[in-house]
């Protein structure tokens, strides 16, 4: 290898893009070869104006944890992650296959419950789910769809192959970012782009109007946003300006005649189908937390009569409790008489004795997390944490074993990443996103490509300094 690779070190995990030190892997060889002919100073040049334009364009994302400064510009990194077709192929069945799955299992356990008769699944960790809505029961949302839009994370393992790491069913984010990371790809690496024979991912606007709308009743949908101070409000501005549809907080909205109106100089006009962002707790004051002011009072009187489709359903988070997680597979088998086309990685749950005994014994070994947090948050990684916070883990395990799962650490795939104007290895994952209306789900080729932008971490979220790739999905030879 010569110019920007030359000292690159490939390491002991997969690497995505070279099989062996100095030799690319088949479908990154062309993408390597137009990037031998960068120097230095032109890949720190070309790496400066994607940062540029990532701040222009206003790319953002909130950090809660943090008490000044909280919007940061996202994190962009040159090299794409390049996925080819055949490995896409299969990935797409499995992504379909679970989130149909999914669907099924919410259906029936807010229903018939056969899943929970047929003892496949322990009924305390469905019912003692913080995420579970009794409310929910014997309702089925517009045209029988719990989960419009889901987001599931992926992590490659050492010797190559994809597990599941979690389902995102509720108000998954990110899609902003992977349409944003193609729009900078294509200023930046213009050529490359042009000649990589790309799966296109325009179509994901109009997938998701589609899907918003459809049981809408023949009424016009809107975005139902917490406001400028969310995390992800950036991208629910962006996607609203994609697909023409009104952006809203709680106070446009009202209860009118049974139905949802939004608030206009016109006066009330009724609004059929709401991609909501608030989570189900503040969606409505009324029924729920009577002190949000981010929901509508009445809204959910009104998504029980039928009146408006709530994308995604009320009641979504029972499916993507990491304590449910190890049970998809068997919803897989139970539901569709199929095997998982996509495995998850090994899981222990602390509520079950014998696994709660593994766990405290082989923590230095395990990563432990939370069985309702996100975004990276309360997660403990064994081999790099201290003994102290070990033993704080442990005493937290035992105190309330619902709340904690452990997997062996999945040694994640590396990618190059530009890190002070040289290529050095970086742990990623994937969280594609997949539309469901009812159907045929379809899934965006590619997806959010999250990299672990420190040394040697973990933890690729956001909001614990991760960046992003633009994934490329290439299309079959």
């Amino acid at each position: 290898m010569v110019g920007v690779f030359s000292d690159y070190d490939v390491g002991t995990n997969y690497d995505e893009v070279f099989e062996s030190p100095g030799v690319p892997r088949a479908h990154y060889r062309p993408i390597v070869e137009a990037l031998q002919s960068f120097g230095p100073a032109e890949l720190a040049d070309r790496q400066r104006r994607a940062d540029l334009a990532f701040l222009h364009l206003g790319i953002t994302f909130t950090v809660y944890s943090e008490s000044a400064g909280t919007e940061r510009v996202f994190p962009f990194d040159l090299l794409p992650r390049v996925i080819d077709s055949r490995e896409w192929s299969r990935i797409d069945r499995g992504l379909k296959q679970r989130v149909v799955a999914l669907n099924m299992f919410l259906q029936d356990v807010y229903n018939d419950g056969k899943m929970l008769a047929a003892g496949l699944i322990p009924p305390e960790l469905v019912f003692g789910s913080p995420n579970y809505m009794p409310c929910m029961r014997g309702l089925t949302p517009p045209g029988g769809v719990w989960a419009h839009v889901s987001g599931i994370d992926l992590v490659r393992d050492a010797t190559g192959t994809f597990h599941v790491l979690e389902d995102n069913v509720r108000t998954p984010s990110g899609v902003s970012y992977v349409m944003q990371n193609r729009q900078i790809s294509t200023r930046t690496l213009s050529r490359l782009v042009a000649t990589a024979g790309l799966q296109s991912i325009e179509e994901y606007s109009t997938r998701l109007q589609a899907a918003i709308t459809k049981h809408a009743g023949g009424l016009p949908p809107a975005i139902l946003t917490p406001g400028p101070y969310n995390s992800a409000y950036f991208e629910h501005t962006f996607l609203a300006r994609q697909m023409g549809v009104q952006l809203v907080e709680g106070r446009d909205l009202t209860v009118h005649q049974g139905r949802i109106a939004m608030k206009t100089t016109r006066g009330l006009e009724p609004v059929g189908s709401l991609y909501r962002r608030v989570d189900d707790e503040f969606l409505d004051p009324l029924n729920f937390q009577p002190d949000s002011a981010l929901g509508v009072p009445g809204l959910f009187d009104v998504y029980r009569m039928g009146n408006v489709c709530l994308v995604n359903a009320i009641g979504n988070g029972v499916a993507d409790d990491k304590a449910v997680y190890p049970y998809v597979p068997e919803m897989i088998r139970f539901y569709l008489g199929e095997e998982p086309i996509l495995e998850n990685v090994p899981t222990y749950h602390a509520s079950d004795d014998k696994q709660r005994e593994y766990i405290l014994a082989n923590m230095r070994d395990l990563v432990v997390k939370p069985t309702n947090e996100s975004g990276g948050y309360g997660v403990v990684i064994g081999p790099t944490s201290d003994d102290r916070l070990l033993r704080e883990t442990a005493v937290a395990v035992e105190q309330n074993p619902r709340n904690f799962i452990a997997q062996p650490l999945v040694r994640l795939s590396t990618c190059p990443t530009v890190i002070d104007g040289a290529f050095r290895p970086r742990r990623i994952d994937l969280r594609p996103f997949i539309v469901h209306d009812g159907v045929e789900p379809w899934v965006l080729p590619g997806g959010l490509t999250r990299v672990a932008m420190k040394e040697d971490s973990f933890i690729v979220n956001s909001s614990q300094g991760g960046g992003s790739k633009d994934t490329w999905v290439l299309n079959a030879s």
